[in-house]
């Protein structure tokens, strides 16, 4: 039988934990739940496991905000309440229900109709949104660590509406405009992961822009995520075709204010 000394635990402790999250981070096989069904074919994470996931990506992504894979298991690890809460109030619209029922995926094939559409319409302006910054729908990461199928397609929804509320609100796609938008939706979804965002993003802005972000956005955001429809409860791809103005109107959609400093966003 084996045996190990006391030295030799830190050892073992540390790479254990390196194959831990080596095997969690892997893309390789990581697709996660199949969420266009009532089948997940996720696996279920013990709470220290999703402890450890969040510490771990919290880090990583604080030294590398660009890894989407980070920031995702972050907003899936400490999200679970919000998430929860999410699906709760999708069951009780009507618009909400239709899209658990139906599971909806934006993905291109989805909504390449978008790019013939008149150009006053909600659908051509997503279109010129995502063609302008060379976007796919399908470069989203998948969800993987949410405990049922079922809120692992909120989550999944969550995240595939996210460029649909930066063309209803115009709000651009650099730093200042990701960190209101996160304000937006911590004010509508109450994920932390949208809050740890906000304070990520200020910190990081040069004091001319934050100062704008503080004194202009951040105000403008709260009001407006309490002041919209439940942006969770849109079926979005139903409202294609219809005028932007309109359907900004009709879910009480207050865009970003337009402050000359837009000029040199993205």
């Amino acid at each position: 039988m084996l045996t190990y000394s006391r030295r030799s635990y830190p050892n073992r402790f540390c790479q254990h934990s390196r194959l831990f999250f080596s095997s969690v981070f892997t893309t390789g096989n990581g697709e996660g739940y199949d969420v266009s069904s009532n089948t997940g074919s996720g696996t279920p994470y013990r709470p220290w496991q999703k402890a450890a996931i969040a510490f771990g990506s919290a880090a990583g992504a604080l030294m590398d905000p660009s890894r989407a894979d980070l920031v995702a298991a972050l907003g899936e690890t400490t999200g679970s309440f919000a998430f929860s809460r999410m699906l709760i109030r999708m069951k009780q619209s009507d618009e909400g229900r239709k899209i658990l029922e139906e599971r909806p995926r934006i993905r291109s094939e989805s909504v390449a109709h978008a790019w013939d559409l008149p150009e006053n319409t909600f659908g051509a302006a997503y279109a010129k949104f995502m063609g302008k910054r060379n976007f796919s729908p399908d470069d989203r990461p998948p969800v993987r660590f949410m405990d049922s199928d079922e809120l692992a397609y909120v989550a999944t929804r969550a995240r595939e509406v996210h460029d649909f509320w930066h063309v209803l609100f115009k709000l651009p796609t650099n730093l200042i405009g990701e960190s209101a938008l996160k304000m937006l939706e911590f004010q509508q979804i109450h994920l932390p992961m949208c809050f740890l965002s906000v304070v990520g993003g200020t910190i990081r802005l040069k004091p001319a822009k934050r100062d704008l972000l503080l004194r202009t956005y951040l105000p403008w955001a709260m009001k407006a995520g309490s002041s919209c429809d439940d942006l969770m409860c849109i079926y979005y791809e139903k409202h294609f075709h219809e005028d932007l103005n309109e359907v900004r109107n009709k879910w009480g959609i207050i865009p970003a204010p337009s402050v000359h400093e837009t000029n040199t966003m993205r």
